[in-house]
């Protein structure tokens, strides 16, 4: 709904950005676990939302009037992505890098879905849900138990969580 808006007002107001780049850098993490994994599920679903959330990224970019500190943000996306992978290819044992990093995407993605709970918050104290989006909300609960029975079929602790 967010890049239909901007596309419509051709603008990104009222349209927040750390939540595209929060969720490039997660699908990039779990890309990295999926390709150190051989896991081609996982590979593929996280390439794809990669994609998708560099074009959100690339268009709220196009609209946004203020376009320095979208691009100080990215490139400090890229930074850590950058830094993340040195760190695990470099300093990280090889019989442990896939614990580290699947660690890792875990501890990332469970603060990702925590961090709607302020949303959350605002709903109880205004008894209001116009602040939420219900399709979102069916969305991110398909999408997390699927995962969740996914990484029990495969006894990948990383996923499941």
């Amino acid at each position: 709904s967010d890049l239909r808006q901007m596309l419509a007002t051709k603008s990104v107001e009222n349209i927040q950005f750390l939540p595209f780049l929060t969720t490039d850098a997660n699908n990039l993490s779990w890309l990295g676990y999926g390709c150190l994994k051989g896991d081609g599920t996982v590979i593929t679903v996280n390439a794809i939302g990669a994609t998708l959330q560099t074009l959100y990224i690339l268009v709220y970019l196009y609209y946004s009037p203020a376009k320095r500190p979208v691009l100080l943000q990215v490139l400090l996306l890229l930074a850590v992505v950058v830094t993340g992978y040195g760190y695990f290819t470099n300093l990280v044992d090889t019989g442990m890098r896939l614990t580290h990093l699947g660690l890792f995407c875990s501890v990332f993605t469970i603060t990702m879905y925590l961090s709607p709970l302020a949303d959350l918050a605002k709903v109880i104290r205004s008894k209001s849900t116009r602040c939420l989006s219900f399709p979102l909300t069916v969305t991110t609960l398909v999408a997390s138990s699927s995962w969740t029975l996914y990484g029990l079929q495969l006894h990948d602790p990383y996923i499941t969580v």
